[in-house]
């Protein structure tokens, strides 16, 4: 029986871990259904959305075991994977699942999120890792068509594996017509948005928030995708290094070389 380790960037207690857990375990499926797996759940206490990959380095990372199988860590959600990975676990998991996030994760969010960075530092510990989300902006959420997803898709990335330092990042739309598309990740479309303010002791602040706004959204990528109603899986690497650049970088050397040396 393979070992799932669920995870995710908005808390151990968030409706969508909860949806994800009961969509994997032996009460899956629109008619039940026996567990894919041994789950073991590892998140953060409390709410960590975009954390990205960041880690706790100057205090303790304390964590409690809240149930069997179950550790709420007081950090970041990749501290919670290198906890789960190098103490909390008794065994290596088979995948990581990091979701389900309320919200989605498509073009430049990848690099703020915290259920991505859970899933990438899954990734880098050599395990087949996904990051999962249901696109959506609205304050109703139904997690329950991405968990079915995810049970769909667990198997499949178990038997056929993923190679080596790649990451599924899936988003499903709310209104998922049921199509899925293996996509690219888009450039950015959307822009930062800065709301001044003031608080009552006179000090100055910014409430950070995005816009979206209409640009060159290419066919193959995540946001047409979600745009369309379908649903989102784009492989991802953690190496991140850019080859074509390598090559021209390599005539720099001498000119680099030559001006250190005067």
């Amino acid at each position: 029986m393979p070992n799932i380790l669920i995870t995710n960037d908005d808390g151990i207690h968030a409706p969508g871990l909860r949806a994800l857990v009961a969509a994997l375990s032996d009460k899956g499926g629109d008619k039940g259904g026996a567990s894919l797996g041994m789950l073991s759940v590892v998140a953060p206490s409390s709410e960590r959305s975009a954390a990205a990959q960041s880690l706790t380095l100057r205090q303790p990372i304390y964590y409690d075991k809240i149930a069997e199988r179950e550790y709420a860590v007081e950090g970041t959600p990749a501290d919670a994977m290198i906890l789960a990975f190098h103490s909390l676990l008794e065994e290596k998991p088979d995948i990581v699942i990091s979701g389900i996030n309320r919200g989605g994760n498509v073009g430049e969010n990848v690099y703020y999120s915290g259920t991505v960075g859970a899933a990438m530092e899954g990734a880098i510990n050599g395990v087949p890792s996904v990051a999962v989300s249901v696109a959506y902006k609205g304050q109703e959420f139904d997690f329950a068509p991405a968990g079915q997803f995810t049970r769909s898709l667990v198997p499949l990335i178990l038997r056929e594996g993923l190679p080596r330092g790649v990451l599924l990042n899936v988003n499903i739309p709310q209104d998922w017509t049921g199509e899925v598309r293996i996509t690219r990740q888009s450039s950015k479309v959307t822009r930062n948005v800065l709301q001044p303010g003031t608080d009552p002791r006179g000090r100055n602040y910014f409430w950070l928030s995005e816009q979206q706004f209409v640009g060159d959204i290419g066919p193959d990528t995540d946001h047409a995708a979600i745009r369309d109603g379908a649903a989102s899986i784009t492989p991802l690497v953690v190496d991140q290094t850019h080859a074509p650049s390598v090559e021209h970088l390599l005539q720099w050397i001498p000119l680099l070389q030559s001006a250190v040396r005067g």
